[in-house]
């Protein structure tokens, strides 16, 4: 008796230091435990209003005069012609840094080799990459003369004269839609990357082939944000001010890293940017503005990448689409991820069982990054 007595006052003693601990570490962070919550029910509470209805489409509506303001800077390189006479399947926009030089060869030698695609896969996919002016003044024209070089190598450069800055990337949203619909409007799919990104092109491809055949229209795919609450936090990267944006929650949208959309929804884009304040600079939740006002939804597809890269597996890359966090590694993913032995690994029973219990290790545990969802497991 005297030892139970012991053991339940032990007991009780480390449940008290456990509770205490615990009472602490929320007592320190609960202002900001508190404000994430709060906010995201709020958010996610508010988004059908925002999904429903247009009043945030009055409320960021001007002129045309004054939009153009956004959109009409003037090309420093440019090339016409890429799209010229070719059944194009897909012009796929890269997002880059003027600086990133290494990034943008490593893509034209893997997965943006536009002359792989067209031998291997047997359709026209044209590359462009995306870019405003380097920031730093002091070494800008010697960026800009390596630039020349580059354009005039590949002709795959299209630049305008604004400053290449995070705050800006609106206007690389602009630039895209604006090229697209002046330049290489036939286009059955328009793709929005980071220079960041790896794409499985046959994946990509095969998929939108198919999408093709069925003449879909009214398409946006990638990885979806539900019910994203404004961050007013200022101090944060993606700060957003009353001022500019009032309300609880943003519109639904895919993340900016990689999405894509059918011919006509990128037509529809183009003409509702034509009417917004695209002081908004985050270019993603301007996206997910510009198709309230052009009465377009986005749609989740389980192997679009988020914030995060998707783990190393085969599995993994039989169906894998897109993966974001690629600086250095481009090459290497390239290879295993295209090697022979991927394809059909998981057919038959066994090969189906043996990549769903793969997937749900890899996709299922409770993780930070923003890749696939456990969702992928099962598909």
């Amino acid at each position: 008796m005297f030892m139970n007595c012991r053991r339940v006052r032990k007991l009780t003693f480390l449940q008290l230091v456990s509770m205490c601990c615990i009472l602490s570490v929320l007592v320190v962070c609960w202002d900001n435990v508190d404000h994430h919550v709060v906010s995201h029910v709020k958010s996610y509470s508010y988004r059908y209003l925002i999904n429903s209805y247009d009043f945030i489409k009055k409320s960021l509506s001007v002129s045309p005069e004054e939009a153009a303001r956004f959109g009409s800077f003037p090309y420093l390189f440019n090339n016409k012609n890429i799209c010229k006479d070719q059944d194009v399947l897909l012009l796929l926009f890269v997002k880059s840094s003027p600086g990133n030089f290494k990034r943008r060869q490593d893509i034209r030698s893997t997965w943006g080799n536009e002359s792989y695609i067209s031998n291997e896969l047997g359709v026209v996919v044209k590359v462009v990459f995306a870019m405003g002016l380097p920031p730093d003044m002091p070494s800008q024209s010697i960026l800009q003369n390596a630039l020349y070089k580059e354009h005039m190598n590949h002709g795959d450069l299209v630049q305008q004269k604004f400053l290449d800055t995070f705050h800006n990337l609106t206007l690389k949203l602009l630039l895209q839609f604006r090229w697209t619909h002046e330049n290489c409007a036939h286009a059955r799919f328009l793709m929005s990357a980071d220079d960041d990104v790896f794409i499985h092109a046959p994946n990509l491809v095969h998929y939108l082939q198919d999408l093709s055949r069925q003449n879909v229209r009214d398409l946006w795919i990638g990885h979806m944000h539900r019910g994203a609450p404004p961050i007013r936090r200022m101090n944060s990267k993606y700060y957003m001010s009353f001022e500019m944006y009032q309300w609880n929650s943003y519109p639904d949208y895919t993340a900016g890293a990689g999405y894509v959309v059918s011919g006509d929804v990128a037509a529809k884009i183009y003409q509702a940017s034509q009417s917004l304040n695209a002081s908004m600079y985050i270019d993603d939740v301007f996206m997910g503005i510009c198709a309230i006002s052009a009465g377009v939804s986005p749609q989740e597809h389980v192997y679009f990448s988020g914030e995060g890269k998707t783990p190393y597996h085969p599995c993994i890359y039989e169906k894998m689409i897109t993966s974001h966090g690629h600086e250095d590694d481009v090459r290497y993913l390239w290879k295993v991820a295209t090697a022979p032995e991927v394809e059909g690994i998981s057919s038959g029973l066994l090969g189906k069982l043996y990549c769903t219990a793969v997937k749900i290790m890899l996709l299922c545990k409770p993780h930070f990054s923003n890749t696939y969802s456990c969702l992928a497991a099962f598909t």
